[in-house]
């Protein structure tokens, strides 16, 4: 079935200072797509304003789950998440005197997920050994990239129809953003998964998506219907390139 996300014209910021200004984009059936940009340009608001944590003042967000259509805009992120939709925040945000494994099980909050909860911490074991190994580790007393793939994991135990990334990379020593980001590829694929990943990392990023947008000062400044059309774009090659 269909799982989708369409953003049409949304307004956002923080009492007096907007940070979004007339957004809109899609994020098809079964596709990874990249919202592009340096540090305060919006990124992190726009996946706030789907999750239900900071409410547009103007536009729509509807997502469509299993071939139906929800408005997501003044609903609750308890209410979102069980539609099934899962936010793999910046910094992680894990629990950190919690175990690795306590940390996977409170990923499983809503009431498929809960059904589906012990075939779904086999698979995110399987996925990543290093979780299995340490599953009784508090943590907080991981590294950077082991968090990561907890956070990863953890929201998989949602059992989610659409997935979103924000800022995978930061924090994190080159070779291990490029594991994470095969992993987001990896899963994407094993979970049939729709993404949306908002990344600074162009050269990471460009290795798994479909598609994507680059959002400038709150706007969408380009639009690329495929990674060459990202890859091959002026703005992008001046910003991420250096070219």
């Amino acid at each position: 079935m269909a799982n989708s996300l369409t953003i049409e014209n949304v307004d956002a910021g923080y009492g007096s200072v907007r940070v979004l200004e007339d957004v809109s984009m899609r994020v098809d059936p079964g596709a990874t797509v990249v919202l592009l940009g340096t540090n305060g340009n919006g990124k992190s608001t726009l996946i706030k304003c789907i999750m239900g944590l900071c409410r547009p003042s103007a536009g729509r967000i509807v997502a469509e789950i299993d071939g139906e259509k929800h408005d997501l805009i003044g609903r609750k992120p308890e209410e979102i998440v069980d539609l099934g939709i899962a936010l793999v925040p910046e910094g992680r945000r894990l629990f950190p005197r919690l175990t690795v494994e306590e940390n996977l099980l409170l990923g499983a909050f809503r009431r498929t997920a809960r059904a589906q909860k012990t075939r779904n911490l086999d698979f995110c074991y399987a996925t990543f050994p290093r979780l299995a190994e340490r599953k009784k580790q508090l943590a907080g007393s991981m590294s950077g990239g082991e968090q990561q793939m907890l956070a990863l994991a953890r929201a998989l135990m949602l059992a989610p129809k659409i997935l979103l990334v924000d800022e995978p990379s930061v924090g994190l020593a080159p070779v291990l953003v490029s594991r994470t980001i095969d992993a987001i590829r990896d899963l994407k694929d094993q979970y049939h998964l729709t993404v949306l990943m908002a990344e600074q990392n162009f050269n990471q990023a460009i290795r798994i998506a479909d598609r994507g947008y680059v959002i400038v000062h709150g706007k969408i400044a380009f639009e690329g219907g495929s990674a060459q059309e990202l890859n091959n774009n002026d703005l992008i090659r001046k910003f991420y390139l250096g070219l």
